[in-house]
């Protein structure tokens, strides 16, 4: 699936796996914060999430190692890379 399409259609749920700060300094309206090095202790929170899963970071560096921890649990997920990316797509009426 298009994940420009997942996220201006608001479909499913934004992870940002920024630390805490960073999320704090600034984030995607709507998304939730779960920091990268949290993941594997909230693995069965995320399994509840609405999926698909986009998930972003600073840089997409990040996003791109929880979305291969997470793929092998089965979540259906998507490295949105950038959250400014994820931001810009969500911030666009579809």
């Amino acid at each position: 699936m298009n994940i420009e399409k997942i996220i201006t259609e608001k479909k499913g749920t934004i992870v940002d796996v920024r630390s805490y700060g960073e999320f704090l300094g600034g984030n995607v309206v709507g998304s939730i914060n779960i920091p990268l090095n949290e993941i594997p202790q909230r693995i069965e929170e995320l399994q509840k999430l609405e999926a698909p899963l986009v998930l972003c970071c600073a840089s997409g560096s990040r996003s791109g190692q929880a979305h291969h921890f997470l793929s092998q649990y089965g979540i259906e997920c998507y490295n949105g890379g950038s959250w400014l990316s994820v931001n810009y797509y969500n911030s666009q009426n579809k």
